[in-house]
């Protein structure tokens, strides 16, 4: 497996990024008979969590041996602390025009043509993914069905399903997660964030009642985790929406003992 910096300039962002890949090309046998396989790849982009960036997952966790047995591509961006969102614009309401920091556009688009062009990445919806833990599991929900057409499946891991708490969230607290200003740089006007599409649950609603073929759904939690009963009551919700979805609760918590283990299954669930 070939482990790669890819550094550019990316026009969603407005600066140079940097992105690491995973690409199952270099091959070993100890016979010698070993070759690269130029079939294009099945591709999963996998975004991390909070207070993290693009090398987390390889820092962390075992899925660079999990993806080389499966032949799986693995593009693993940066998302500052941005929840995967555009920036919103004046008074929280959508830009109308692009002046840096659409990390969703990015991820959506930017993202998978520019790794298309420089590897032999598979172009079919059903072989391309997104997942991600935490705020990458939210990120990963979030674009995974505002770009239906592109992915296939998502996996949410202990997904940040936070909007409840960015409303009732005030200025100046101490604990970041608790402190509005945070939650207002990606969330926007926290008034209206119910009635948005980053609200995950008014998303999917939009989405079903327009018809759209939305991407399968993996999603698991650990039992101790914090965010358990939430991603209980999603689940609950996906279900009731008739979405083709997998929830599998775990042992275990907020941790990366629990994501290294899960990123596993998720990789066992993909059509591989």
């Amino acid at each position: 497996m070939a482990t790669i910096d890819l550094n550019f300039y990316s026009n969603s962002l407005c600066r140079h990024v940097t992105v690491k890949a995973i690409i199952p090309m270099d091959k070993f046998s100890l016979t010698g008979d070993g070759e690269w396989d130029k079939k294009p790849f099945k591709t999963l982009y996998l975004l991390h969590g909070a207070f993290d960036d693009q090398n987390s997952w390889l820092n962390n966790s075992r899925i660079l041996k999990w993806s080389s047995e499966k032949n799986l591509a693995v593009i693993m961006p940066a998302g500052e602390n941005m929840f995967f969102l555009n920036a919103p614009g004046i008074n929280g309401e959508p830009r109308q025009s692009s002046v840096g920091e659409e990390y969703s556009k990015f991820i959506g688009k930017e993202l998978i043509e520019f790794t298309r062009d420089m590897f032999p990445l598979s172009k079919k919806r059903e072989d391309t993914f997104i997942g991600g833990l935490s705020m990458g599991g939210y990120g990963a929900i979030y674009n995974g069905c505002l770009y239906h057409k592109t992915f296939s499946h998502i996996a949410a891991l202990s997904p940040a399903l936070m909007i409840d708490d960015a409303i009732s969230s005030t200025y100046n607290k101490a604990i970041i997660l608790r402190n509005r200003a945070f939650f207002e740089r990606f969330f926007g006007n926290l008034e209206n964030l119910k009635e948005s599409d980053r609200n995950l649950y008014y998303l999917i609603e939009r989405l079903k009642s327009e018809n759209v073929e939305l991407p399968k759904i993996y999603l698991t939690c650990g039992k101790n985790d914090h965010l358990f009963s939430r991603c209980e009551d999603f689940a609950s919700f996906l279900m009731n929406q008739g979405t083709d979805f997998v929830f599998e609760r775990g042992i275990g918590d907020h941790d990366w003992d629990f994501w290294d283990e899960y990123i596993k299954h998720v990789i066992d669930w993909l059509p591989l």
